[in-house]
């Protein structure tokens, strides 16, 4: 596994037991956008906060900051599974699920504060109308998520789109040149 940079305004002591646990890690084995595993996703979340609050010079909690981002996407399953993806039995869709899923995986395992609790459940907003950010720490999450979680689908959808354009050039160029 590669080396888990630490933001520069969170000690690395703070940090150290949420990256070295094991259910943290398996998030490595999810994919979130594209080819980005969930634990990648949820570091360039982290970092991007905190690197945006410090440029911004906010007067934030950086260590609720940085383990708010980091467990944001705490939901432990695969959600391209069709089981998540479509709802039955009056189960919710998992964009409107994971975040309650990943506060109650992260309550469970880490006994976080009500602080981290609320960056985690109201990343999703608006999609979660009824959970809104009510701290500098949950806003800056929610706007960063969908930045680096645009981020990444474009990235996977033009490297998809670069990917079939490859072989479909190479598939059309005989025919294109047994015209001429």
């Amino acid at each position: 596994m590669k080396a888990k940079r630490i933001p520069q305004a969170v000690s690395e002591e703070f940090l150290a037991p949420y990256l070295s646990d094991r259910a943290v890690c398996s998030m490595e084995e999810y994919v979130q956008h594209g080819s980005t595993t969930t634990f990648q996703h949820c570091l360039s979340v982290m970092h991007t906060s905190c690197g945006l609050a410090q440029r911004l010079h906010l007067k934030i909690n950086f260590e609720n900051l940085a383990l708010g981002a980091l467990l944001h996407d705490f939901y432990l399953y695969d959600w391209h599974d069709d089981f998540y993806r479509h709802p039955k039995n009056g189960r919710p869709l998992h964009g409107f699920a994971h975040p309650s899923i990943a506060c109650e995986n992260a309550m469970v395992r880490f006994r976080i504060s009500p602080e981290v609790q609320h960056i985690i459940r109201t990343h999703m907003w608006p999609l979660t109308w009824r959970n809104v950010p009510a701290s500098r720490e949950a806003v800056i999450v929610c706007l960063v998520d969908k930045l680096v979680s645009t981020a990444e689908a474009a990235t996977g959808f033009f490297c998809g789109l670069r990917h079939l354009w490859g072989k479909n050039r190479r598939r059309m160029q005989p025919s294109f040149l047994e015209r001429m």
